[in-house]
């Protein structure tokens, strides 16, 4: 079985295609099972963000994983497959691995170095344990994507690189005005209660807004995110939470409108945020995070409003310049592709060396019981000590063999060394699949609530 990932991103498609490629939870745990239930695929977990879809699965066919992983993400995004094609990008085996952990240190996002994909790659690897549909080899990828990411970020100043969409965004808003400033006294009313949403939230309460309204179709995440920001010792900020009904009503009073809901449809329409204009002489800032957008386009064409969206956003991040920690990432990033290869070759051999090993306690037990049978005079001591000294015997025959084998394994090329030895040694192959389908159980049951 061989990893590979089918996907498209801001840096292969354009938004308007990410935008209609969008999928929302429900429809990434169908795309998921759906996966699974395809014939390449054995593993499958899914990498959704605002700038990237992603489809990671562990198949047994190249061409064929290429194309049937294709074909559903064109039929659940509801991008018809032609149109999607253009926009799409293989990796497979090790440049599989190295564009995870490429993603996870922040190089392939839209600013680099934010450091909010590690949530996201946790949130996908939670999505793939839950649903049974992250196997060993998922499982290790995205624990170890996780483990490289949080790496790059101590060990380097990527996080100087960049920052969060969200800071970002709020900088295209202010114009070359540091955040803080700009944000001084004004009113703030945030769209949607997801991890986007909180940390909007929590940086325009850090940069000195003097209230922040959320309004969220579930009064109860609402009000969980401002009971948050209200607790004693926080930000000082005054927050409340109203419902989706009075957006209209705060966007009255609102000077910087922050939007990013899981909503199909338009949340806010040209319309709407003009009849708040119409009488006033005030100005409305609004950032848009959403995919697909929360507000109409068409408001950018409206006075006093200014409008940053993922697409403006996408414009802005091409021209940001990369500091000189990303080189030191880029290393690290492929000394621990090269690590993780090595592993997973190692980890492949093993389930033959302990049929190789069972095997050989056989013969060790079969042999003893035969001794015992033709000397039938040997006391129990006797025959502890005999049967200790041909297991000792054996053990010392195999040592070095499979010592060396394992290091062999680890090494580029050396998938083949595993097959020779169930060769050499006519190893039962449902013997060494019984040790692996053990390995995998085992692995399911650790791994589960480890992210």
């Amino acid at each position: 079985m061989s990893l590979l990932v089918v996907g498209l991103s801001h840096r292969s498609a354009p938004v308007s295609v990410l935008e209609r490629a969008s999928l929302s939870v429900d429809t990434q745990v169908k795309l998921l099972q759906d996966t699974l239930a395809a014939e390449p695929a054995a593993e499958a977990s899914v990498l959704a963000t605002c700038n990237r879809i992603e489809l990671y699965a562990d198949v047994d066919k190249f061409h064929a994983g290429v194309a049937e992983l294709s074909t559903l993400l064109a039929q659940h995004s509801g991008v018809a497959l032609e149109e999607l094609t253009p926009y799409l990008y293989v990796h497979y085996e090790d440049r599989a691995v190295h564009h995870l952990f490429s993603v996870a240190c922040g190089l392939d996002s839209m600013v680099v170095g934010e450091g909010q994909i590690l949530g996201q790659i946790k949130d996908s690897l939670a999505l793939g344990q839950e649903l049974h549909t992250a196997g060993r080899l998922l499982n290790d990828l995205f624990q170890q994507s996780l483990r490289v990411g949080k790496r790059a970020h101590s060990e380097t100043g990527i996080d100087r690189a960049g920052q969060s969409l969200v800071t970002f965004g709020l900088e295209q808003l202010a114009q070359g005005v540091p955040v803080d400033g700009w944000a001084q006294g004004k009113k703030a009313l945030v769209i949607g209660a997801g991890s986007m949403s909180s940390l909007a939230a929590a940086t325009l309460a850090r940069a000195g807004v003097s209230e922040v309204v959320v309004a969220n179709r579930t009064p109860e995440r609402a009000e969980r995110l401002v009971q948050i920001l209200n607790e004693p010792g926080g930000t000082g900020v005054r927050a409340r939470a109203v419902g989706m009904a009075s957006v209209g009503d705060e966007l009255t009073r609102a000077d910087v409108v922050v939007s990013c809901t899981g909503a199909t449809g338009l949340v806010l329409t040209a319309d709407a945020v003009e009849a708040v204009l119409d009488g006033g002489e005030g100005s409305l800032a609004l950032l848009d995070l959403a995919m697909p957008r929360d507000i109409d386009a068409a408001v950018h064409r409206l006075d006093g409003v200014r409008l940053v969206d993922i697409e403006s956003l996408a414009e802005a991040s091409a021209d940001a310049p990369m500091a000189a920690d990303v080189d030191q990432v880029r290393t690290i990033v492929s000394d621990e592709v090269a690590a993780f290869g090595a592993a997973q070759r190692a980890a492949h051999i093993t389930p033959t060396v302990v049929a190789l090993r069972a095997m050989a306690a056989d013969v060790v037990a079969g042999e003893v019981a035969r001794l015992e049978g033709r000397l039938p005079g040997l006391d129990e001591r006797q025959r502890a000590e005999i049967a200790q000294t041909v297991r000792r015997v054996v053990d010392k025959l195999l040592h070095a063999p499979t010592v060396r084998i394992k290091q062999l394994a680890a090494e580029p090329g050396g998938a083949g060394y595993a097959d020779a030895l169930r060769t050499l040694f006519d190893l039962d192959p449902e013997t060494v699949a019984s040790v692996s389908r053990a390995d995998l159980n085992d692995a399911d049951v650790k791994n589960r609530g480890r992210v």
